[in-house]
């Protein structure tokens, strides 16, 4: 998958993105947004901490390529700050598009300053330890969503998804193509047409009471 074609799945957002993929790969999960209005798409670059620890943050920033998503997680979430400014500086001078930190951050005020889009499950002070061996590049879970490493995470103001990266064209093209019925059906309800009617609604709902009353 190209950068154009990252940055388009960006655009199309997680909902759609979600939906494209018949509903899988949803990080369902309620994360903050740090950075406003901020999107993010980019190959997973994957760090599972020692329990509320930070030490293969620090391990991982070295490998991080260019437009990656920086996945951190513990073996169980607890709002211990895994990031803070300096390691989030570090992080966005290697080049990634995102930080996802099933976990803690702090320094929301400099993150903020700093302009990485960051999503965070805890916003926390407590800061982490840094002496606990965890895995890197291994496959992790957010949310109930399994995330390997190049999988492709998806991130905007409602939340995140992930897409296994051998089917990133398909769900593309398909949520391209809900886009385009999306418009469609928006036209219609501009000129004063409802879902109600243009899904059916009307007559299910006639039907089902027709069924009830008999």
């Amino acid at each position: 998958m190209t950068t154009d074609e990252l940055k388009r799945l960006s655009e199309l957002g997680v909902a759609t993105v979600y939906e494209a993929s018949g509903k899988e790969g949803l990080l369902d999960v309620p994360l903050i947004q740090v950075i406003p209005g901020s999107r993010a798409a980019g190959f997973a670059r994957t760090v599972l901490c020692g329990q509320d620890d930070n030490l293969m943050v620090h391990a991982a920033i070295e490998q991080i390529q260019p437009g990656e998503v920086l996945v951190l997680t513990m073996p169980e979430p607890t709002p211990v700050a895994l990031v803070g400014e300096l390691l989030a500086t570090q992080v966005k001078v290697r080049g990634a598009s995102a930080i996802l930190v099933d976990a803690a951050v702090r320094d929301v005020e400099e993150l903020v300053k700093l302009g990485l889009p960051i999503w965070t499950r805890y916003v926390r002070v407590r800061g982490a330890t840094k002496t606990k061996i965890g895995e890197l590049n291994g496959t992790v879970v957010v949310g109930g969503a399994q995330i390997s490493p190049g999988d492709i995470v998806v991130l905007d103001a409602d939340g995140g998804v992930r897409v296994k990266r051998e089917r990133a064209a398909q769900v593309l093209q398909v949520a391209e193509e809900r886009l385009e019925k999306e418009a469609r059906v928006r036209e219609r309800l501009l000129a004063g047409q409802t879902t109600y009617d243009l899904h059916g609604l009307r007559d299910y709902v006639e039907e089902k009471r027709k069924l009830d009353a008999d």
